[in-house]
């Protein structure tokens, strides 16, 4: 009976342990409500840094984040081992149960996402241009869920970023939120090209980042049962960045389709040395032959726009108008 009496007596509301409890508890309220009182819309336009009226946005408005839908699940994590650390989340979960993301492996495993090749390339190149004590805009073509454009909107930089497949631009949207750059990234739905207009874009299930405009080009590299022809939206970068607007870096991986990327950015390309951007493109021979162009058509063009010094780094061109 001693033991029932002490279970029913009834607790001492005013314990220190509880009063100290309660008083802990009420201050990281109160802090955790000042920092949100303190922090931007994560999906606020972008700021003066990023003047869209610069812009060509008769031909293209910017994807609306706010007013997209929410995919879910949603599976994010930040990325292993970068100087500057960000987050991004997954668009194809892999086979669930049986054979999951390699991603959602590690994170089960308790560790981040493996670090992508682009994010460690695209941060060096930014972190030695901006030694340089230039500034301008990162142009990310083919964002997929936005590796590239949030490795450069963490450190500052403003980003343009181009994709016509719907999952992955939700993608970039949870992105843009969890790592608070509203004010620094742009987001547009289409699919760059030599001209304005649609085309016909071939979205494979199972690994939207192998999407495609050419439908060999898509399958080519993982076979999926399930492919959809889809029409989006097509534009040429010069439609969108007017020659007063700095552009530091640019980088395409669009599944073959770069020639095309390219000759509609023609006026971009053709800036004067010290001003055109640094080129990074996919160059894989077999994706641009599905594409009917090729590794020479398209140094053959950088050559006539005045990028003469180019290295291959494994299926990636960097190109540039002075000595690499």
């Amino acid at each position: 009976m001693a033991n029932a009496w002490r279970r029913d007596r009834p607790t001492k509301l005013l314990a220190p342990k509880t009063v100290i409890l309660l008083l802990s508890t009420s201050l990281l309220l109160l802090i955790f409500l000042f920092l949100s009182s303190r922090t931007s819309n994560p999906y606020s336009k972008p700021n003066s840094n990023l003047n869209l009226n610069t812009l060509n946005l008769r031909t293209i408005e910017p994807f609306d984040c706010h007013n997209c839908p929410q995919a879910h699940p949603v599976i994010a994590n930040v990325v292993e081992g970068l100087k500057y650390p960000f987050l991004y989340a997954l668009s194809d979960l892999g086979t669930l149960p049986d054979k999951p993301h390699k991603n959602i492996v590690r994170i089960l495993k308790g560790k981040p996402f493996r670090r992508p090749d682009i994010s460690v390339t695209v941060q060096e190149l930014l972190e030695k241009i901006k030694g340089e004590g230039k500034s301008g805009i990162f142009v990310d073509v083919g964002a997929n869920v936005g590796m590239a454009s949030f490795a450069a909107a963490v450190m500052g930089f403003r980003v343009l970023a181009f994709e016509p497949v719907l999952e992955n631009l939700q993608r970039i949207c949870d992105g843009v939120y969890f790592n608070r750059v509203g004010d620094l990234v742009t987001v547009f739905e289409a699919a760059v090209s030599d001209r304005i207009g649609n085309i016909t874009f071939h979205k494979l299930v199972g690994r939207l980042d192998n999407s495609a405009v050419s439908a060999t080009g898509a399958k080519m590299a993982f076979k999926s049962n399930e492919e959809i022809a889809l029409q989006v939206r097509s534009i040429p970068l010069d439609e969108v960045i007017p020659e007063s607007e700095p552009v530091l870096l640019l980088k395409i991986d669009v599944q073959g389709w770069e020639y095309h990327v390219l000759k509609g950015a023609s006026k971009l390309l053709s800036r004067e040395k010290g001003e055109a951007p640094y080129l990074i493109y996919e160059e894989d021979e077999r994706l641009l032959k599905a594409s009917n162009s090729s590794a020479k058509e398209i140094r053959d063009f950088l050559q006539s726009v005045g990028y003469h010094h180019c290295t291959q780094h494994g299926t990636d061109a960097h190109c540039t108008k002075k000595d690499l």
